[in-house]
Formats: C-alpha cells, structure tokens, sequence
C-alpha cells in the first residue's frame, strides 16, 4: 500500500491551524508535518509541541524552531536599510515575517520529502499572496493547499462544530466571536476586524497590547543612543548586543513611552480597502535613529535616490515579492548606500515620540566650517552663489520671457 503524501503546515497552535491539521488528514489524507516559529510573538510555543501531539502528528514531524536572530538580522534589518514604509507609514511587521517562514516551510517538504506546504491565510488577506510567492520563488514545483479557500467551513460557528466534530479541544474564549484578530512577532502586532472595520471609530483602548497609552507614559522624557554599523544597528547606550536583542530592548523602550501606535486604511494588495491597528515600538524607534545617522552620512543624491526607490521596495515587500530578482537588485543598491553609515545617533522618547536630538559619526559629511553664521575662514564664498542661481533661473527667465511676450 502506498504511503500518503506529506504536507507541511503553518502552524501556530491555535483553533484554525489545529482544525487545518486534522482536516489534511482527514479529509486530504495526507500525512501532516508541523512547522511553528518563534518570530518573539511574545506567547510560549511549546505548547504547539503537545496540541501537535494530541491532533495525532508524530514527534518526528513536529518542528518548533527559535528565529528571531535570523528574522531580525536578514530580515528586518535589510527592510530597515531601506527605511521602508508601506504607504508611508507601515513599517511592513507582518509582511516581512512572511518569506521567512515560506523559506522554512519549503526547506523542511525537502528535508521530509513532503510535496506539499499548508497555511491558514484566508482569500481575502495579503498573507496568501506572501506564503505562496516567497514558496514558488524558492521551489517552482511546490504545491500549496490553502484551506480556506476550499473547504466550506466558512463561518466560525461551522468551523467550532467541525472541530468538536473531530475532537479538537476548543477554548471558552473561541466560542463567541472575537472583537478582533491579531498578528504579533518580535517587530509588531497588527489587529484588525470586527471592532475596527468603522473607519470612523476610534481603536478602543484594549486593542492595544504592545504599548502604554501616550497619555500615561512618564512625564520624564529619556534619552538613548543607538550605535550603527554599515546601516545596521549594534548598540544600544553603548552596550553592544545582537539585532533580535536590540530590537527587544527598544520594544520594551517603546511599550514604557508609548511609541510606535498606528491607525491606518491601507490598500490590500488583492485589491480592497483594510483598517488595521499596528503597534511597532522599538521598530519605530530604530526607524527614527536609522534616518538620523543616514542624514549626516549620507550623500544627497544617494539620500534622495533612496528615498525615491522607498516605496517602490516597501510595495515589493507588501505585495510578497521579497525573493523577487527586482527586489534583489533594489537591496544591493541599498546595502552599497549603507557602507559609510556608521555612528551614533541620540533619541528622546517621550509620550509617544521617538525623537532625533543628535548625531555623529567618523564619517560625517557635515561640514561646521560650511555652514556657520560666523567667519567661515573662506571655507565657502558666498559670491559663488550668484552665478549658481543665474546658471539654474536661466531656463525660467527664458520661459517666463517668453509668455510675458506672447
């Protein structure tokens, strides 16, 4: 008798993928492997180990695996190069963890000889799009089974009764309906539905859960500095530490001065309009000291090119084309402006702000000498000036001579 097929699932613990475990089984017939990140969510992911057991998954198929250093390294950090923005605010927290996880999910199908990867996005999110387009890119051959977008448990009173049906436990707080959905890794937590979907409504409060309330954070601003090094961070209050550990100890800065919070309407990807509530702390933080250093470091033609190339690679990113051969060569115009971005940048947090109040650098392209109000020991002759402005008004003073003659 011939083996089933593998397949290996997305899988987090929770209701939906524990309901897509036993429905591969069951109603696929395949032979499911699980696959559960630690992405810093900020929840325990062993119990995934134990609710995998219980859906019947043997322990050999059951992989759990720390990458925060990883994300934040190869991920987050080349994203933050760039000072990428979706739309000009989203700092792009659940997008960028997706290729990641693609990535996993189609090294273990060859590692386990699975020919199939699962995952729990629904048709109507940008999540699907992420998952399969990272996994194609990386194995043109590989089959994605999609669930939502084909079984009929299409509400969550069929998708709790199924799940009894088949013995799956399902917690008090699954039974009624959720005020919202979340996503959470070591960069941010998004929520959106239900509560949120009035775009006119102001996000309760209680959606929070990454940040204090900006009107409750100290009264007593704090300073940090961040250390950089070719564009990546390195530092912090000149304490040297890895990414994932830098980035958690700004989170935790973040949480106390209540920064990183955003409102947002964004336009999906599959084409709709969506309201979501992001909270980013120490994303937003790193952010902020990022543009620091790059202002005095920085060139302005290279400083202006990035900018103009930004939301072209934050829509890359957003649309799930992280492995794509246009994002690639994007990056390496990027990683090559990052080279004399090296210093220290100094931040004031206070009541939801991550300001920028100072910053140097042994590579400094700011020149005290050039801009002084004081004698600048001819550093600069201002005479210069005026046939700069002559060469660059010629073409205007021809222009409007000639409509005042028309």
């Amino acid at each position: 008798m011939a083996q089933p097929q593998k397949v290996v699932l997305a899988y987090s613990g929770g209701l939906d993928t524990s309901v897509i475990a036993k429905w591969l089984s069951v109603e696929r017939g395949l032979e499911v492997v699980t696959f559960t990140a630690d992405l810093g969510q900020g929840e325990e992911i062993e119990p995934a180990r134990a609710k995998a057991k219980a859906m019947g998954i043997a322990e050999d198929h059951i992989f759990i695996e720390d990458l925060r250093e990883e994300f934040v390294r190869d991920f987050v950090f080349p994203m933050m190069r760039a000072n990428a923005r979706y739309e000009g605010d989203y700092l792009l927290g659940t997008s960028i963890a997706r290729p990641l996880i693609s990535k996993r999910l189609v090294e273990i199908a060859h590692q386990t000889g699975a020919d199939f990867i699962a995952h729990g996005a629904t048709g109507k999110g940008n999540d699907q799009v992420r998952f399969e387009l990272s996994a194609y890119a990386l194995d043109p051959d590989i089959k994605v089974i999609a669930p939502w977008r084909e079984w009929d448990l299409t509400s969550r009173t069929a998708l709790i009764a199924w799940a009894e049906a088949h013995q799956i436990q399902v917690p008090r707080d699954k039974r009624g309906d959720s005020p919202f959905s979340t996503d959470a890794n070591l960069l941010h937590t998004s929520s959106e539905g239900k509560v949120l979907e009035d775009p006119w409504e102001e996000t309760p409060d209680y959606v929070y859960s990454r940040t204090v309330n900006p009107e409750d954070a100290p009264d007593q601003p704090e300073y940090i500095t961040v250390d950089f090094e070719k564009g990546d961070g390195v530092a912090l209050n000149g304490e040297a530490m890895s990414p994932a550990t830098l980035l958690a100890a700004l989170n935790d800065l973040g949480r106390k001065h209540g920064i990183g919070r955003l409102d947002l309407v964004e336009n999906r990807f599959v084409g709709m309009k969506s309201r979501g509530m992001y909270e980013t702390p120490g994303g937003e933080i790193y952010a902020r000291a990022h543009r620091g250093i790059e202002q005095i470091t920085l060139d302005r033609g290279a400083a202006h090119l990035k900018d103009e190339l930004m939301p072209r690679y934050a829509e890359l990113i957003y649309n799930g084309f992280w492995f794509s051969p246009e994002r690639e060569m994007l990056q390496a115009a990027i990683d090559h402006s990052q080279d004399k971005v090296t210093g220290t940048v100094r931040l004031k947090l206070y009541k939801g702000l991550a300001s920028v109040v100072g910053r140097k650098s042994p590579f400094s392209l700011y020149s005290e000498a050039h801009v002084t109000f004081e004698d600048d020991a001819g550093a600069y002759d201002q005479k210069d000036a005026e046939g700069f402005i002559k060469l660059n008004g010629l073409r205007l003073r021809l222009l409007a001579r000639r409509n005042r003659d028309a």
